[in-house]
């Protein structure tokens, strides 16, 4: 009898023999999902109208449907069976009155050997260690991906989606301990890519870079969550994530620079004309430093508020006040002076600073803002509001 090969993880396929088969491309995706139930469960009988159930629930147009399970069996033997003859029907068998995988099969499936691995509670580091590899390794991809919408797939793959992740920050926590950053990098920046929103993952993946003395490439990880949390969410990340960005991103180098590496991190890219835009905790810091700054100086800096608002009694939906912010972002870059800085403070708010500027002077502003969105973008149903307030050194006082 022949040895079962099974990927469950990225793709479902099976191999035999040297021989392999795959749901890629294949329009039969009842015939999948039926040899994907029986494999998943295939320590019992399933019956006949839980199959029907499973495979048409009430969208079957049929008086006959045991009729129709019986078509897909056929089909799905048929598919079996391009492993060798007869595997079709050594693979799946009646029992109980119902169908099942035949378990008496010798087997290998990735996803069983993926959960031992993940589960195993292998108390030798280095071992422990060589285990959480091997496991990331079998995880190719999402559980039965061409079937995720399934009501039946659906916890399992949340299941094995959550030991990846705690497997990649268990091996990044152990590869760290050794001092191999570079790995723990590659192995969070693949997680990454299936866990957009997961902050405990970014702040390793931002320790990882700063311990292999990648500052910038930290800040760009902090840059691109901090965008698609507000971007999505409205939300900013949350305080220790900021706190290892301020870590990460701001660590010493551990060698001595010379002045010219030095003068060459301060050159700001070329392109940037306009008005400077920054996350809202960088504004807050340059705002400490100018306000100390006018203690010396004694020039007035201005702090400007603009907030947008639905025109109606209708709320703006998330989409449309992500794209007239957006709007207005372009309006307040290409309106203000290079000197002067913006920042998205709120979902519907930016926050100006105006260095060297009176009263009058940044409530003039505001108004060619405004006046210029609203030239640029005649049909928005939004209204936008301003307040203007001196920065004085007593704001940033602790």
């Amino acid at each position: 009898m022949e040895h079962v090969q099974i990927q469950m993880l990225g793709a479902f396929s099976l191999c035999a023999g040297g021989t392999s088969i795959t749901d890629a491309g294949n329009r039969s995706k009842k015939v999948w999902s039926l040899l994907a139930y029986l494999i998943c469960n295939r320590n019992r009988s399933t019956s006949q109208s839980k199959l029907i159930n499973l495979l048409w629930g009430d969208e079957l147009n049929s008086d006959n449907p045991e009729n129709a399970l019986r078509i897909t069996l056929h089909r799905l033997r048929a598919q079996l069976d391009q492993l060798w003859p007869g595997a079709g029907r050594e693979l799946i068998v009646r029992k109980d009155g119902g169908y099942a995988w035949n378990s008496s099969i010798s087997m290998e499936l990735d996803c069983d050997r993926f959960e031992a691995l993940c589960q195993n509670a292998e108390q030798d580091e280095q071992q422990r260690l060589q285990e959480l590899l091997d496991a990331l390794s079998l995880y190719r991809g999402e559980f039965l991906p061409r079937q995720a919408s399934e009501m039946w797939v659906v916890p399992i793959s949340t299941h094995f989606h959550n030991l990846y992740l705690q497997a990649t920050l268990e091996a990044a926590n152990l590869l760290s301990a050794q001092a191999r950053h570079e790995e723990a990098v590659r192995i969070c920046r693949s997680t990454v890519a299936a866990e957009p929103y997961h902050e405990p993952l970014h702040q390793i993946l931002m320790q990882e870079l700063a311990a292999t003395g990648d500052q910038k490439g930290a800040a760009t990880v902090y840059d691109t969550l901090s965008k698609r949390l507000f971007d999505d969410f409205g939300i900013r990340p949350n305080e220790k994530t900021r706190e290892v960005y301020r870590t990460a991103a701001h660590s010493p180098e551990d060698r001595t620079l010379p002045m010219e590496e030095v003068l060459q991190h301060l050159q700001e890219p070329d392109g940037n004309s306009g008005a400077m835009q920054c996350d809202y905790d960088y504004f807050k810091v340059l705002c400490f430093a100018e306000s100390r700054a006018m203690e010396r100086s004694g020039n007035a800096t201005h702090i400007a508020l603009l907030s947008i608002t639905s025109n109606s009694d209708k709320p703006l939906s998330k989409r449309s006040l992500d794209r007239i912010m957006e709007q207005l972002g372009e309006r307040l870059r290409s309106n203000l002076r290079r000197g002067d800085t913006i920042s998205r403070c709120s979902i519907s708010q930016y926050i100006i600073m105006l260095p060297k500027a009176n009263y009058e002077n940044s409530c003039m502003v505001c108004r060619r803002v405004i006046t210029a969105f609203h030239r640029a973008h005649p049909h928005v149903a939004a209204k936008i509001n301003f307040m203007v307030q001196p920065l004085t050194p007593s704001i940033c006082v602790p």
